[in-house]
């Protein structure tokens, strides 16, 4: 009986340790990614403000061959609405864009409905640099205990991190492959 109180009371004390190393996380979170790519702003904003182009370049497009979309609201730019329906890869939810500032900026509403709730804001800010233009993309949001308690052992910029960085490669080789074929 005393080895299972012992056993009982390590399992008690490293649930206490994670839940107080949960505790100190901040309760907001930011990942971002930049690349420079041999573009214009304007060749590379509007393969952001139009949901239709997305399947071009985003790194979750090609998760779920059967991922079912629904575009509505505009066109492009804001009040443009992206909803996807996927495999456990992909998940659901929605996105919205809901700023745009022509050609250095596009913010989105960017909510998560599976396989977790999460509502989070996506940037994406182009500023010239030279013949360049450096690409910020930047996804911000809340923290929940779950969230934190999770962040205890994943480190969630590494592994959507690795995510922003193929998709900005994607936009990347198109933006420059467009310039290169002159349109």
């Amino acid at each position: 009986m005393p080895i299972l109180a012992i056993i009982f009371g390590l399992v008690v004390l490293a649930i206490l340790v994670v839940l107080a190393i949960a505790a100190t996380k901040p309760a907001t979170f930011t990942i971002q990614r930049r690349t420079d790519i041999d573009a214009a702003p304007e060749a590379i904003f509007p393969l952001i403000n139009d949901f239709h182009n997305w399947r071009d370049w985003s790194p979750w497009e090609a998760l779920d061959p059967d991922l079912k979309r629904k575009m509505s609201g505009a066109e492009s730019g804001r009040g443009a609405v992206y909803e996807w329906e996927g495999n456990k890869k992909v998940g659901s939810g929605r996105m919205e864009i809901t700023e745009v500032t022509a050609p250095n900026k596009v913010v989105i509403k960017l909510d998560f409905l599976k396989p977790f709730e999460a509502h989070n804001v996506a940037r994406f800010t182009m500023a010239p640099q030279g013949g360049k233009t450096r690409l910020n993309w930047e996804m911000t949001g809340p923290s929940p205990f779950m969230s934190k308690v999770m962040q205890v052992f994943m480190n969630f910029d590494k592994m959507v991190g690795k995510d922003f960085e193929k998709g900005l490669a994607n936009l990347k080789a198109i933006a420059e492959r467009k310039r290169l074929a002159g349109s």
